[in-house]
């Protein structure tokens, strides 16, 4: 049996593929993205998320926790991130009558998640949808995701996966067949601006982007997060349309920065290290680079 690591599995989404579509998110990232949406996706480890609101300062985390690594401070608990890390019971979030304290989280059976997504199947008859496995990146936990891939293909159920391409190669050509559709992000194409954005170059992206445009262009969708500020000069987008028309790729989606996962970054005890003014893409100017893009020749839609 293969085991992998989940923190989410959503039914019913429209955004992430065609038709109606059940996405199933893992969890670890090797990027670090400057405006993740999803921060919880990026540690491999379950994480413990705090949920302020829901917090009713019974200080029943405070006693439950075998570590002593929630500590009252003015009768709420707070929490030693460092020894939480490393905590292997998350005996807290049981205790939590409130249900602030959340494991986020947790190992699975490729199996179990195939049968789960399995229950969406009239759905995806109906509409033409399937799954799409995201995160976090599916291909940081490859055999886990083949075995995905595998179980679903045997149900007849249609596959895509949003990737970030910095994989092993051996990894992204051993689940090929087995995938319909590749959501393939690129944050930015300078090397430079890449490395400072998400902690890693565009090397080994831009070499597997190669790959897959020769070996199943159909498969591809470029997706392309638009943040202003950080990588929506025009040299950057006039660079992106001729990398795809040069490798014969003509599907792009423009995804502009939402502020929907701000809250989840103090919940898991961390900062949101993009800037406030360098994250909100005017509608206008969300037009002018659709039109822009389909003015090279490109089909280009926002996700």
């Amino acid at each position: 049996m293969t085991t992998g690591t989940l923190f989410d599995i959503q039914s019913y989404a429209v955004h992430d593929g065609p038709g109606i579509r059940t996405l199933v998110f893992m969890k670890g990232c090797p990027l670090a993205c400057a405006w993740c949406c999803n921060p919880e996706s990026q540690a491999f480890r379950v994480e413990l998320r705090q949920v302020p609101e829901r917090c009713l300062a019974c200080l029943r985390c405070v006693e439950a926790c075998p570590e002593q690594a929630m500590t009252a401070i003015h009768g709420v608990p707070v929490p030693d991130r460092a020894v939480c890390a490393t905590c292997a019971t998350l005996a807290c979030t049981a205790a939590c009558p409130g249900g602030a304290l959340v494991a986020v989280g947790r190992p699975v059976r490729a199996e179990a998640v195939v049968e789960e997504v399995a229950r969406d199947a009239d759905f995806f008859r109906h509409s033409g949808g399937g799954v799409t496995f995201s995160g976090g990146e599916p291909f940081a936990q490859p055999a886990f995701l083949e075995a995905l891939l595998r179980g679903c293909r045997e149900r007849g159920i249609a596959t895509a996966v949003e990737t970030c391409g910095h994989v092993p190669l051996r990894d992204l050509q051993a689940c090929e067949p087995l995938v319909d559709l590749f959501l393939y992000d690129l944050k930015a194409l300078d090397p430079a601006k890449h490395l400072a954005l998400t902690g890693q170059d565009n090397t080994l992206i831009l070499a597997n982007l190669r790959w897959l445009a020769a070996h199943a262009p159909a498969k591809v969708v470029i997706r392309h997060a638009v943040i202003p500020g950080l990588n929506d000069d025009a040299s950057d987008h006039e660079a992106l349309a001729d990398l795809m028309l040069s490798l014969g790729l003509e599907r792009l989606d423009l995804e502009p920065y939402h502020p929907l996962g701000e809250p989840k970054y103090e919940g898991l005890g961390r900062r949101l290290t993009c800037a406030p003014d360098a994250r909100l893409l005017d509608e206008a100017r969300l037009a002018v680079l659709v039109a822009t893009f389909n003015g090279r020749g490109l089909s280009c839609e926002v996700a």
